[in-house]
């Protein structure tokens, strides 16, 4: 058997760990970005500006197997997520049917921002999806673009990434960052690692003929409380003093649940926050 191939539009940080994990698997990787300089070492780059509608002319001749969309919005607004998102999507979508390429299967990668759920609910793939803000909106718009396409399409709904080059909490925590303990402000976080390795998953189970699913979301094994985690970081840091107020009231309380990603046999590398900034801590990954 020929070793597959995949094209990731948007290799930055989910991506090129993807990108790397796939290598090691003797898949042949392409990458599409602005910068290709800034592609993993072996990706064969495609530079494009997903706002351009014009097919860039480094497009592969032959289609790949598979095709991941994982792009970042780079304007975090309402024009930048619906540039990034939806029109981004269509215009790669319009690429493979100008060239006649049919990939085996797109995987989009989405977020949990499609839930609008806040009082600690438990969210699966089947809880109800009626975003308050933007981003979910346009997300959830971005999700029928790909279901609806020609190529047979799965979503990844990804929660809050973190990782070496994410460590905004951590930094927060540092200055004594002070959280509302009642009601609990429950979080949903995933490792960049193990997002990457979920969509890798994904892709080989695909390769290998089993049947997935239209909806998975990426979450660790452990949704837990914003307290919980601070205290923990605090004593893990050594932390010993509190801002003079309070940082933020989040809004968004839900717990998230990885049941069916489980069920396809994925096992998360950090199943919790605490394996997770413990192994940022120490200096892998």
């Amino acid at each position: 058997m020929s070793a597959p191939s995949v094209l990731i539009v948007g290799c930055g940080d989910v991506g090129g760990r993807l990108a790397a994990q796939l290598q090691a698997a003797n898949w042949q990787v392409s990458g599409l970005r602005r910068n290709v300089a800034q592609l993993p070492a072996g990706v064969a780059g495609i530079a494009a500006d997903l706002s351009n509608a014009a097919c860039p002319s480094a497009w592969p001749t032959v289609a790949p197997d598979y095709l991941v969309y994982c792009v970042a919005a780079s304007q975090h607004d309402e024009a930048g997520y619906r540039a990034a998102y939806v029109d981004g999507l269509r215009h790669v979508l319009g690429w493979l049917g100008e060239k006649g390429q049919q990939p085996r299967r797109l995987l989009f990668v989405s977020s949990s921002s499609v839930y609008a759920q806040k009082d600690g609910e438990w969210v699966d793939e089947t809880s109800p999806t009626e975003p308050e803000g933007y981003s979910g909106r346009l997300m959830l718009e971005a999700e029928q673009v790909a279901l609806n396409s020609a190529v047979p399409a799965s979503i990844v709904r990804l929660t809050g990434i973190y990782g070496p080059g994410r460590e905004w909490l951590l930094t927060q925590v540092r200055q004594g960052y002070r959280v509302t303990e009642t009601p609990p402000l429950y979080g949903n976080r995933i490792h960049a690692e193990d997002a990457a390795g979920l969509l890798a998953y994904l892709l080989q189970a695909d390769r290998e003929g089993r049947v997935l699913e239209d909806c998975y979301i990426g979450v660790d094994d452990a949704p837990a409380p914003l307290f919980e985690v601070v205290a923990w970081l605090r004593e893990y840091l050594g932390v010993t003093q509190w801002s003079e107020q309070e940082r933020v009231r989040r809004t968004g309380s839900k717990r998230c649940r990885n049941a069916r990603a489980r069920s396809l046999g994925w096992v998360p590398r950090y199943p919790s926050y605490q394996e997770g900034y413990a192994a940022i801590l120490a200096g892998r990954d």
